[in-house]
């Protein structure tokens, strides 16, 4: 694994290896205390969960960071991505952690088979790919479950914005899980039919395993559907709310990518309800990160 871009780019076995991986430095798996190794992380969209989890894991795993911020870095003097990579890679770095709006942003840099270029982890690309929340939701959903054949999963929310749900849907029915799709009909992408199918939210609520909500991505929708949008109708018709909550079976999990909108994508007293593990999502997010560096290391 010389760079980690895309969940789905892994086969089956490499994935639960990695799941494997997490969970055993979960259960306190020996960590470097030091090592000579390396980072940048760079994030040109906005992030909390994300990079601060990517800081977290390097920390654990002993990895020295080189704090880039993308907002004053040569990229605004317009540097390419390539060009800033590879004068970090001239500078000794290894390892390069980013978040970036284009989809696939990584594609030509690895095409370039530069010695200069570090080894690339996705930290997320447009609505395209997120590969490393779609591990930590794995790592979620087989710690709770022990596997994911015949999973009952429903992603639900803003379909069509989200990297999340692509990222999810394609390697869970990889997985053999059964997965549908609920949200306004208008965010529902045509190609996800391949992963799964659409189904009114209210639907077969009682059969469901999993159910994962999406934010609302206000900074990727049109204007005209942010002015008319009303997060009192949205959570009324797309939320979690009590009376949904109450229809799950006790054995069901409730999940979110966060930041979460409470009151808009869940009822606020449901986020930390028993059933959620949207927070223990957060704790898996770092050791399936340590995972991932622990993989791209050992190339």
């Amino acid at each position: 694994m010389e760079n980690f871009v895309n969940l789905n780019e892994l086969s089956t076995s490499d994935i639960q290896a990695l799941i494997e991986r997490a969970l055993e430095f979960k259960s306190g798996a020996a960590q470097p205390t030091q090592t000579n190794h390396m980072v940048a992380n760079l994030f040109f969209e906005n992030s909390t969960r994300t990079h601060s989890s990517f800081q977290v894991a390097e920390l654990k795993m002993g990895w020295q960071q080189i704090m880039i911020d993308p907002q004053t870095s040569s990229t605004k003097k317009g540097e390419s991505l390539s060009d800033t990579l590879k004068t970090l890679g001239a500078l000794g770095v290894e390892f390069a952690v980013i978040r970036h709006s284009l989809n696939d942003w990584y594609q030509p840099l690895i095409a370039e088979h530069s010695d200069l270029m570090p080894r690339l982890i996705n930290a997320g690309d447009g609505n395209g790919q997120h590969p490393s929340q779609s591990l930590l939701d794995l790592v979620t959903m087989y710690e709770e479950f022990g596997h994911f054949d015949g999973l009952n999963v429903r992603i639900v929310g803003d379909l069509a914005h989200s990297r999340v749900a692509r990222s999810n849907a394609e390697v869970l029915q990889r997985l053999g899980a059964n997965i549908s799709f609920s949200g306004p009909k208008s965010w529902y992408p045509a190609d996800f039919d391949q992963f799964g199918i659409y189904t009114e939210l209210d639907e077969g609520l009682e059969d469901l395993d999993v159910i994962m909500f999406l934010r609302v991505q206000h900074e990727r929708i049109a204007e005209i559907e942010n002015t008319d949008f009303s997060p009192l109708s949205y959570h009324f018709d797309f939320g979690l709310t009590q009376d949904r909550y109450d229809h799950l079976k006790d054995t069901a999990i409730i999940m979110h990518p966060a930041p979460v909108n409470r009151d808009v994508e869940i009822a606020d007293s449901l986020v930390e309800a028993p059933k959620s593990r949207i927070f223990q999502q957060m704790t898996n997010g770092v050791y399936a990160r340590m995972a991932i560096l622990d993989a791209v290391e050992k190339d």
